[in-house]
């Protein structure tokens, strides 16, 4: 039964709400380690093992800048699953924050600490050039560490925003009680609003298929209308984000692998206004609920830059510390990834929009061509395997692999040459990056990244294994494709 918050007054709801927000104690067990939370070494050499919750605390503990830190990192870290890849969100899905849109693509904020905690000095400042779902950053703001992140998705920069930026959970109740009110009475032209969309995205949409129920997305877009007149900047980028954050839930697809596929048995799910309703405020509940408990804590400054990083790195405050981790040179799209959430939320509204978006994103994609040629580069491993794959271009499934590749290579090296402008004298850069396979020939990202990494002024100081991750299906969906952390030092 989908309850349909239309029939509750915003008075009601916002005192509903607020019952719901007390803050409820949360203990966990002490496990006992055999890894030394003060010993970097130690933590380095088990960094991507399963870490006990107790040494991650230890180790946050001794992080924490006590100007600007929370004091509740270890209630907000309650419920991670430290068996969990920790290259993966997978273990963080329901943690505070974390819990407002799910991501695969993402490490866990145990990652993120023990990763810091590895290094030989405690650092006061970091950044993270392609910010993702947020998680270093959220991280770094309940260890007190300050942080500049850059993304290049909007939506993506709109929530890792909405994350790190201090809210109120009643200010959030207000705004959302308004969003209801006003959008009872709004009526929007669907097909004008999603005119340069895809004609997939509403019914009928393209030969009987279509993303979404007329009046799922009519109900979708008052409601975005209605946020629109919200006159908070906070509020109203907290609410699009949640909006967000249901979309592929009240659609009729689910997110695989570079893109969407629609749903077993789609047509006999119909999704209609009540339902995104319930949708929306189970989601506005959540978030409401983590602001009460964590919205006001203490944090360092923090910045998120909306952009190319190729171009906005270069021009940061020098920082102690880089961790993040690039898209990998696999093929995957983000701008189809999300693009759900682009059009849907207005963030894309032209064709050429939708170009300029893929055009600024690093060359990891084959979805757009890029005018300028990719820089040569000195690494030898680079030169070998773009010569197999040259070798190999009619069995591959597109002919402008090779390109992209030696696109990607170029844009990581300009990645590394701004890294090593900003990044203080033997500041350290902590890079979680993967393989790839095409045509049977393999793409081994992290050896060809330390050969670009050191010839932009870096010394590698480790290149650990972190899994190995499934091949394509045309390969043998074997697990050969290895995921590494490379830890880089500033010469």
């Amino acid at each position: 039964m989908f309850f349909q918050p239309m029939h509750q007054s915003s008075t009601d709801w916002k005192r509903s709400v607020r019952c719901d927000l007390v803050p409820k104690a949360h203990h966990h067990p002490v496990h006992c380690g055999l890894v030394d939370s003060k010993d970097p070494k130690a933590i380095r050499a088990n960094l991507f093992q399963s870490i006990p919750m107790d040494v991650t605390v230890s180790a946050a503990a001794r992080l924490s800048n006590p100007a600007f830190a929370s004091p509740h990192i270890e209630a907000w870290l309650h419920g991670c699953h430290v068996d969990a890849p920790v290259s993966s969100n997978i273990g963080a899905n329901d943690l505070p924050f974390q819990r407002w849109m799910k991501f695969k693509e993402a490490f866990s904020p145990t990652f993120v600490i023990n990763a810091l905690a590895s290094l030989p000095e405690v650092p006061t400042s970091c950044v993270d050039p392609f910010g993702g779902s947020g998680t270093t950053a959220l991280t770094c703001s309940f260890l007190g560490i300050e942080i500049t992140t850059i993304e290049v998705n909007p939506f993506l920069a709109d929530l890792i925003e909405a994350k790190i930026t201090p809210s109120r959970a009643s200010s959030l109740a207000s705004a959302y009680a308004q969003v209801l009110d006003i959008s009872r009475g709004t009526k929007v032209d669907a097909k004008t609003v999603l005119a340069s969309a895809p004609k997939s995205l509403r019914e009928p949409g393209v030969n009987g298929r279509f993303v979404f129920w007329a009046e799922a997305i009519d109900r979708i877009l008052a409601i975005r209308a209605a946020i629109e007149s919200v006159e908070s900047p906070k509020s109203r980028r907290l609410l699009t984000v949640l909006l967000g954050s249901i979309l592929v839930e009240a659609s009729n697809v689910v997110v695989n692998g570079k893109g969407r596929r629609y749903r077993g048995s789609w047509m006999s799910r119909r999704i209609g206004p009540g339902e995104v309703d319930e949708l929306f405020e189970q989601s506005v509940r959540r978030a409401a609920a983590d602001l009460a408990r964590f919205g006001a804590r203490r944090r360092a400054p923090a910045k998120v830059l909306h952009g190319d990083s190729r171009i906005l790195l270069g021009g940061i405050a020098q920082t102690d510390v880089a961790v993040f981790s690039p898209p990998y040179p696999n093929s995957f799209d983000y701008t189809d990834v999300y693009n759900l959430e682009l059009w849907v939320l207005g963030y894309l509204d032209s064709s050429e929009s939708n170009r300029t978006l893929r055009l600024s994103t690093l060359r990891s994609h084959v979805q757009v061509r890029w005018d300028e040629l990719a820089r040569a580069q000195k690494s030898s491993t680079l030169k070998l395997t773009l010569s197999k794959l040259a070798r190999k271009r009619d069995q591959l499934w597109d002919p402008h692999i090779c390109e992209m590749i030696a696109g990607y290579f170029a844009d990581m090296k300009t990645i590394f040459e701004s890294l090593a402008t900003v990044l203080r004298p033997a500041g350290h850069a902590i890079v979680v990056v993967g393989d790839s396979c095409y045509a049977s020939v393999q793409v081994p990202t992290a050896k060809i990244l330390q050969e670009v990494a050191m010839d932009s002024g870096f010394v590698v100081v480790s290149d650990t294994p972190i899994r190995s991750m499934r091949n394509s299906a045309q390969h043998g969906g074997k697990h050969e494709l290895d995921e590494r952390c490379l830890v880089l030092r500033r010469k």
